[in-house]
C-alpha cells in the first residue's frame, strides 16, 4: 500500500471543524478520510494548541535557538509543567523534541542552536551495531516515529533510521541483524525460528498499541482541560 497524500490545510481545517462543531466524532472522520484515529486526534490537539497557523506549509523543519531551548528545559526542570504543557508555551509542536533536549542537557551535552539545512537526509550512513540498531528503532517509535529527530539524536542518516524501522515491523528484533542482506524465506525456517519470529511480531505490535494508547490518553487530558475551562467560565 502506497503512502497516503498529505492533507491540505483545508482539508485539516475541516476535518477540525466537523469535530468541533459535533458534526462528527473522531471515528467517523478517521473512517471518512482514511487515517488513524490518532491522527485525527492530533491534528485536533495540534488546532486547539496553536491555531489556524499550525496548518500552514512549512517550506522547512522550524529552527530553535539555544536560549529558547535552554528556558525550556529549565522551566521543565524548575516543575514549572509537563513536557506537553511546555511544548504549548515555547510552541514546540512536537513534545518529543523537547524530550530530546532533556536528555542532551541530563546527560551533559552541549545544547547548540539548530538550524536545519537537511543535514541528516543528505548524510552519510555509518556502520553500526545490532545493539545500535536495537536502541535506535526503540528510541524512534517511542517517539511517534520521528525518524528525523532520531537520526540526529544518533548521528545517523535518515534513511538508516526508516530502513531499521521497516526491517523491525516485518521481522522483528531479528530484522535487525547484518545477514549481509539475506532474509530467511518462511519455508527455511526452523518451528523454533518460526515461534521466535511470531513472538517478535506480537511484541512490536503490542509496541504500538501502547503508543496508540498514550496518545489517547493525552488527548483525553486535552478534552478535559477544554470541558474544564468552558465549565469554569459558566
Amino acid at each position: 500500500m502506497g503512502r497516503k497524500a498529505k492533507l491540505s490545510k483545508e482539508m485539516k481545517l475541516r476535518i477540525v471543524q466537523e469535530y468541533i462543531e459535533g458534526n462528527k466524532s473522531v471515528r467517523e472522520l478517521a473512517d471518512e478520510y482514511g487515517y488513524h484515529v490518532n491522527h485525527i486526534r492530533r491534528l485536533i490537539m495540534f488546532y486547539k494548541n496553536f491555531g489556524e497557523s499550525v496548518f500552514e506549509e512549512k517550506p522547512r523543519n522550524k529552527s530553535y535557538s539555544k536560549e529558547l531551548k535552554i528556558q525550556a528545559i529549565q522551566d521543565y526542570l524548575d516543575g514549572k509543567g509537563s513536557i506537553v504543557d511546555i511544548s504549548i508555551k515555547y510552541g514546540i509542536i512536537n513534545h518529543s523534541i523537547l524530550n530530546t533536549w532533556i536528555k542532551k542537557y541530563n546527560s551533559h551535552i552541549e545544547i547548540k542552536d539548530y538550524n536545519p539545512k537537511g543535514d541528516v537526509y543528505m548524510a552519510k550512513s555509518r556502520k553500526t551495531t545490532y545493539e545500535e540498531r536495537l536502541e535506535v528503532v526503540r528510541y524512534c517509535l517511542a517517539n511517534n516515529r520521528e525518524y528525523k529527530l532520531a537520526a540526529e539524536h544518533y548521528n545517523l542518516s535518515y534513511s538508516q533510521v526508516y530502513q531499521w524501522i521497516k526491517k523491525y515491523e516485518e521481522e522483528g528484533e531479528e530484522g535487525l541483524r547484518d545477514r549481509r542482506g539475506r532474509k530467511k524465506a518462511e519455508h527455511e525456517l526452523s518451528e523454533s525460528e518460526k515461534l521466535k519470529r511470531q513472538i517478535e511480531l506480537l511484541e512490536v505490535r503490542n509496541r504500538r498499541l501502547e503508543m496508540e494508547n498514550e496518545v489517547l490518553k493525552k488527548f483525553q487530558e486535552l478534552e478535559r482541560r477544554v470541558i474544564s475551562a468552558k465549565q469554569g467560565k459558566k
